[in-house]
């Protein structure tokens, strides 16, 4: 199947199982232990109704929305997800160029295998009056590695920094053992077989990656490189972060000038935490249900959340796949939404004009949803449109 035949984002999933070798789709769709936070995620949604409204002009209706001070052509974004270059060719910078094309939000991730200063500097090629790419964070263990991060990060350009509070160490994903995945990643006869099986991706990523490239890095980490994608040593970089605390953020907001999001909020009693330190926005997260399994669903938690936040931005990501799914999320509080793993599933399909497919989709569906409901723009919507089935 074929990007363009793609009709809703469920649609990449079944395209890109066809592209991808087995322990990568494995890796992208998979979640922690028995995936019951993964299936909760999709269900909240199933919980609500949209109640709607007859015979409103809805001619003039618009998806555009306000944050951070800029004007977004939809409330959705494309969230932070590591490896996006093993899954799709440059697969960073075609997430970041459709992106931006589209005037959305798109979050670079800490365990990317691009440089940050190159997937901006793409993104500033389009010219388009679109926010530059958002930076999401795992903090390193030392203080002077935190610093520095943070010096790197504020003098690449980005301007919203977010920072992933729900990963003290790495969740129980048996999925990725079963499919022959994992980090660092393993040669071995079963890989290569799953390779040679899906010849597009091991000429036009793997192949065409190390061809032009060399052998892909964590690169974004630390503000030094990161250890190869192959080296033992990536385990150890990417852990020891279980005593890190909320005295970190404080040094973080002390030295962060730009926005600062706590990604992986999941309660009230944290969100005035993020409020009370100064953060300007929060993610409600349970990071996909790729952490702790039976995490309860972003989408239940979010009323709790907004009725904390007072003036932050309140975003949310984890299941969201339909239009109808981003008006409920932006009924129940929402500023914005960030969708993850259909989006790196339709650059694996289709590079750049894959993404953009999917983005396309999703606004479309978006903006004829609206008119359905009556609705001639997002900041309409309240909790007084939806219905507990």
């Amino acid at each position: 199947m074929r990007a363009i035949d793609c009709l809703s984002l469920d649609d990449f999933e079944i395209a890109a199982r066809g592209v991808l070798p087995r322990p990568l789709f494995g890796f992208l769709a998979g979640a922690a232990e028995d995936h019951r936070a993964f299936q909760g995620n999709r269900a909240a949604f199933e919980r609500w109704a949209l109640r709607t409204r007859v015979l409103v002009d809805v001619s003039k209706r618009s998806t555009e929305v306000e944050l951070f001070g800029q004007r977004l052509a939809a409330p959705f974004g494309i969230a932070p997800m590591g490896l996006s270059a093993l899954c799709a060719y440059r697969g960073d910078v075609a997430l970041a160029r459709a992106a931006q094309a589209a005037r959305v939000p798109m979050i670079v991730s800490a365990t990317s295998l691009i440089r940050l200063e190159d997937v901006l500097a793409e993104a500033r090629a389009s010219q388009a009056e679109a926010p530059l790419p958002w930076f999401q964070a795992y903090l390193p263990g030392e203080p002077e590695r935190i610093d520095a991060l943070l010096d790197r990060v504020a003098g690449s350009g980005v301007q919203v920094l977010v920072v992933t509070a729900d990963v003290p160490l790495s969740g129980n994903r048996e999925n990725n053992v079963r499919a022959g995945f994992s980090t660092p990643l393993r040669p071995s006869l079963r890989l290569a077989w799953d390779g040679l099986a899906r010849p597009r991706w091991l000429l036009g990523t793997f192949g065409r990656t190390l061809l032009r490239h060399g052998m892909p890095h964590f690169e974004n980490a630390f503000a030094e490189r990161g250890a190869p994608l192959l080296s033992s040593r990536a385990v150890r970089d990417l852990s020891a972060r279980d005593h890190l605390s909320w005295a970190h953020l404080e040094r973080i907001r002390a030295r962060w000038k730009g926005k600062l999001v706590i990604k992986g909020i999941l309660s009230g009693e944290d969100t005035a935490r993020a409020r009370a330190l100064g953060a300007d926005g929060v993610i409600v997260s349970n990071h996909g249900g790729r952490q702790l399994d039976h995490a309860v669903a972003p989408l239940a938690v979010l009323p709790e959340v907004v009725a904390a936040a007072g003036d932050m931005a309140v975003m949310l990501d984890g299941g969201v796949r339909r239009g109808t799914e981003v008006i409920k999320a932006l009924a129940l509080g929402a500023r914005c939404v960030f969708v993850g793993r259909p989006m790196l599933m339709a650059a694996a399909v289709g590079g750049q004009a894959g993404v953009a497919r999917a983005i396309e989709l999703l606004q479309a569906e978006l903006h004829r949803n609206l008119a359905l409901m009556g609705m001639s723009g997002c900041g309409q919507l309240t909790p007084a449109h939806l219905m507990p089935r």
